[in-house]
């Protein structure tokens, strides 16, 4: 079997840290926790020093982790016991800012497979195998986080 290009811990990092990244932060949705999210991710990399077949399976690998370790992350008890900080990432556009504050207000599961699937390309059945769903729960949270997002997007907020 041949070792993919992932071998090399700065090239993993420089070739996937935006994804890593952008998905720790739609998990946890503020700067700090993402770069916490972010640096177990990498740190289990080192770590671990898996050894993939595929590019594909590296970023399968490190979609997972971050998924992981973001739901890990946030059940902190100590984390029920701390005050957010307002790091919130400022949008120069009106809409971008307008559908990060949308996203923050779905679930976490519901920002998971939304991200999984808009900003990192992944079919619904890549997104079941990485967060260990069916792939019709990812269909059925697909279409239910569009339809809240519609809803906060037009400023409905009711329920």
């Amino acid at each position: 079997m041949e070792q993919s290009q992932c071998a090399d811990t700065e090239q993993v990092i420089r070739r996937y840290a935006d994804m890593v990244y952008r998905l720790a932060y739609s998990y946890a949705r503020s700067r700090s926790d993402a770069d916490d999210i972010f640096q177990e991710v990498f740190l289990r990399y080192v770590r671990k020093k898996p050894v993939f077949d595929s590019d594909e399976h590296c970023k399968a690998w490190l979609l997972r982790v971050t998924a992981n370790c973001a739901k890990k992350h946030l059940a902190n008890p100590f984390r029920q016991r701390t005050q957010p900080l307002d790091d919130a990432i400022p949008f120069p556009e009106p809409a971008e800012s307008a559908l990060d504050d949308a996203l923050r207000q779905l679930s976490p599961r519901y920002r998971a497979v939304v991200h999984l699937f808009y900003y990192e390309g992944c079919s619904t059945e890549e997104i079941a195998r990485l967060l260990g769903r069916k792939p019709s729960t990812v269909r059925t949270q697909l279409t239910r986080a569009r339809a809240e997002l519609a809803r906060l997007l037009k400023g409905d907020h009711h329920v």
